[in-house]
C-alpha cells in the first residue's frame, strides 16, 4: 500500500475542507456550544442565583429531587455526598449531557466525509483523482481516515475542554473537582471513535448516490437518532449511562459502523463512481 500517496490525498481533502465555511462553521459552532455553553450555563446558574439572593421555586426543587431519586442505587450512592443542588449538578453535567458530547465526534466526520466525497463530485474535481495512480483500496482508506482522523481529534480535545469547563464552573457550587470519571473515559476513548466512524460509515454510504456536499451531509446526519434516544432515555429516567452500558454500545457502534463501511466501500469502487459521472 502507497502510504506517500495515501498522505497526499488525507492532505489534500484536509486543505479543501478547512477552506470551506460550511464545513468549518459547524466544526466550530458545535463543540463550542456542547463544551462551553451549556456546561457553563448549568454549573454557574446556582450561583448566579444565590449572588441575587434569589432561590430555586419550590417547585423546581421538586423537580431536581425527583430526578436524583429517578437515579439506580449506585448512582444515587454517589450522589449522596452532595447535596440536592451539587447533585443536581453532577447529575447533568456527568451524565445527562454526556449524549450532547457525541454528537461532536459524529457531526465532525460526518461533514468531512460529505465534503470528501459528494464534494469532489460537486467541484467535478473526483474524475481527475480517480484517474490518479492509485488503487481503490488507498484511494478508500485516504478518504476515511482523512475524516475519520479529525472527528477523533476534535473529540478527544472536547472532552479535556468540557471537563475543564464542568469543573471550573461547577467549583463555586460543588468545591471539588468531579469530572471526569471513569464511565467518561469509556466514552470519550471508545465510544466517542465508534460514533466517529458510524457518521463517515452512513456519510459514504449516501455519498454515491448523491451528488452534491448539502445532500451527503443531510442524509447522513440521520444517523443522530441514536444519540436523541441516550437523551430522551436518561432525561425519562428509562436508564441511566455506566461502564457497562457504554461498553456495549460502543460494541454496538462498531459493528454498524464496520457495515455501513463495508457496504458504503462496494458502491464506491472506481468504474462504478466513473459511470456515475
Amino acid at each position: 500500500m502507497n502510504w506517500r500517496a495515501i498522505r497526499a490525498i488525507i492532505t489534500k481533502d484536509l486543505q479543501v475542507a478547512l477552506r470551506s465555511k460550511a464545513v468549518v462553521l459547524p466544526m466550530v459552532i458545535v463543540p463550542l456550544i456542547v463544551v462551553l455553553v451549556l456546561p457553563a450555563v448549568i454549573a454557574l446558574a446556582p450561583a448566579a442565583l444565590e449572588t441575587a439572593g434569589t432561590r430555586l421555586p419550590t417547585d423546581d426543587l421538586d423537580d431536581l429531587a425527583e430526578l436524583v431519586a429517578r437515579a439506580p442505587a449506585g448512582l444515587q450512592q454517589e450522589l449522596a455526598e452532595y447535596d440536592l443542588t451539587q447533585a443536581a449538578i453532577v447529575l447533568a453535567l456527568t451524565y445527562l449531557f454526556a449524549p450532547f458530547y457525541l454528537i461532536i465526534p459524529l457531526m465532525v466526520s460526518s461533514v468531512i466525509a460529505a465534503d470528501s466525497f459528494a464534494g469532489e463530485k460537486e467541484r467535478k474535481t473526483l474524475e481527475a483523482l480517480l484517474y490518479s495512480p492509485t488503487s481503490d483500496t488507498e484511494l478508500l482508506v485516504a478518504k476515511l481516515l482523512a475524516a475519520w482522523f479529525p472527528g477523533l481529534a476534535v473529540g478527544i480535545g472536547s472532552f479535556v475542554l468540557y471537563g475543564g469547563v464542568a469543573n471550573l464552573a461547577a467549583w463555586p457550587v460543588v468545591g471539588r473537582v468531579f469530572f471526569p470519571n471513569p464511565m467518561w473515559l469509556v466514552l470519550a476513548f471508545w465510544v466517542g471513535p465508534a460514533m466517529a466512524a458510524l457518521g463517515l460509515g452512513a456519510t459514504v454510504l449516501v455519498s454515491a448516490r448523491v451528488n452534491t456536499f448539502q445532500e451527503a451531509y443531510q442524509a447522513g446526519s440521520l444517523v443522530v437518532l441514536p444519540v436523541i434516544v441516550l437523551l430522551v432515555g436518561q432525561v425519562s429516567g428509562l436508564f441511566y449511562l455506566h461502564i457497562g452500558f457504554v461498553l456495549v454500545l460502543g460494541v454496538v457502534l462498531w459493528l454498524i459502523a464496520g457495515l455501513l463501511l463495508w457496504f458504503g466501500a462496494r458502491t464506491l469502487r472506481r468504474n462504478e463512481l466513473l459511470a456515475r459521472l
